[in-house]
């Protein structure tokens, strides 16, 4: 067993390795590929699919998708480069903030794509270094994604530690407060270790985020798309209300309350967004799948599927031989997931997709639920190598170069406020699930 468990584990890594190289769904598709050589040539027999967080991701990004289409994605951009173009001498703490906000509301770091043009702008426009507002807003979006109710992390997170008595609102409560104070250390880092440039006097881009040639600013939104936006907000307020089991139907079974599965409320409640905006806000169904958010979408479906089923299967099948690792190294000491869990992230590029690797195997060894809800922003580590593709955009739209990838590869602009940050919300998470759970 020992021969072949660290074989089967060197072909897993390989797969992994490469499909995170061909980036997009190269990863999910790659751990299709090691899973066909696991059950095909050395007999492993798969694990059951991540069904649960696949029907809630699904259910999510169909009301994203039908947002998008009705124009309500652009109508939330516009208030974000409104709140930042109303403060362009503090662009450096607030785009971050800014960022932070409407990932976490979207639950996706793809509206940063739409930003970065206007923070560049801003930045230029006022004499800063693109750099600080830039690097920050990316690690702002990272931070942002284990806050957000409806990310792939935290719906996820809600499908493993729900079964523990943990609502998505006891997930938020430690998760919000940590990844906010997180983001604050890594704006306070960018301000102090980032030098301004004194020659900042590339032309800036004449702003690129609705359509990739116009402002928001100076686009028309109709009261359909505003409205649109006011459903999809409302989606996520019912997701956080319902994560209690006293808002959830129930029924009597045997004399018992049986309430319903908290994974099937949050796609329940999605999916009815999605209509009422096909319904009411002329959401076309044949535009929803031609969005960008449709794309990020079918990329987390297939990189959860692939990756986390090959990693289930690994792990499933040699289950005796690993808990006796875990316990030898992580029962004794358990803050060593933290470094583990950082380090497979690097790996995956996936955080959903590491969280379903590691925390149901660790859980089955006995480490406590609240404790595990600790180390979880521990995952945030894909700023380490820079080939995430909202670091990639960051330096993408940074005209003047300044936000970029050092000689070194390791020592780019995202480097230091990545580490101050997931720090920082390591420990608050850590502090706050002891006091609060």
């Amino acid at each position: 067993m020992f021969v072949m468990f660290w074989i089967e584990l060197f072909i897993v890594i390989i797969c992994i390795l490469i499909g995170a190289r061909l980036k997009g769904v190269g990863l999910g598709i790659m751990g299709g590929l090691g899973l066909f050589i696991l059950t095909f040539f050395f007999h492993l027999k798969p694990s059951n699919p991540p069904y649960n967080v696949l029907l809630v991701i699904m259910s999510v990004v169909t009301a994203g998708m039908a947002l998008e289409a009705t124009g309500g994605l652009g109508y939330l951009t516009y208030l974000a480069e409104k709140i930042i173009r109303n403060h362009p001498k503090k662009i450096t703490f607030v785009a971050p903030y800014a960022t932070f906000l409407f990932t976490a509301l979207t639950g996706t770091s793809h509206i940063t794509y739409s930003l970065f043009p206007i923070i560049y702008e801003v930045s230029v426009s006022t004499g800063i270094n693109p750099e600080k507002p830039m690097a920050a807003s990316a690690v702002a979006a990272l931070q942002a994604i284990i806050a957000s109710p409806i990310s792939a992390f935290t719906a996820l997170a809600l499908s493993i530690f729900g079964n523990y008595g943990y609502s998505l609102l006891s997930l938020l409560k430690i998760y919000i407060p940590s990844a906010l104070l997180g983001t604050t250390a890594s704006i306070i880092a960018c301000t102090m270790l980032i030098q301004n440039k004194q020659n900042v006097n590339k032309q800036p881009p004449k702003g690129l985020p609705c359509d990739d040639r116009t402002s928001c600013i100076n686009k028309h939104f109709s009261f359909l798309s505003k409205i649109s936006t006011v459903f999809f907000l409302a989606g996520i307020l019912a997701v956080i209300v319902c994560s209690t089991t006293y808002f959830r139907p129930y029924w009597i079974i045997k004399g018992f309350k049986v309430y319903l599965n908290s994974t099937y409320a949050v796609s329940i409640i999605m999916l009815s967004i999605a209509s009422l905006m096909c319904l009411f806000c002329k959401a076309k169904p044949y535009n929803m799948i031609r969005g960008k958010v449709s794309i990020a979408g079918i990329q987390a479906v297939i990189a959860i599927l692939g990756i986390a089923w090959l990693g289930n299967t690994l792990f499933e099948s040699n289950i005796d031989y690993i808990n006796m690792l875990l316990k030898k190294f992580i029962i004794d000491n358990p803050s060593i997931l933290c470094f583990f869990l950082f380090i497979v992230n690097i790996i995956t590029t996936s955080q959903a997709a590491t969280l379903k690797m590691i925390i149901p195997l660790t859980l089955s060894l006995g480490l406590p639920a609240k404790l595990l809800i600790g180390f979880l922003p521990a995952i945030n580590s894909v700023f380490f190598i820079p080939n995430y593709p909202t670091m990639l955009a960051a330096i993408e739209f940074d005209k003047s170069g300044s936000t970029k990838i050092g000689k070194f590869v390791l020592n780019h602009s995202f480097i230091v406020p990545g580490f101050v940050s997931t720090f920082v919300t390591l420990i608050s998470s850590i502090i706050l699930s002891r006091l609060l759970l």
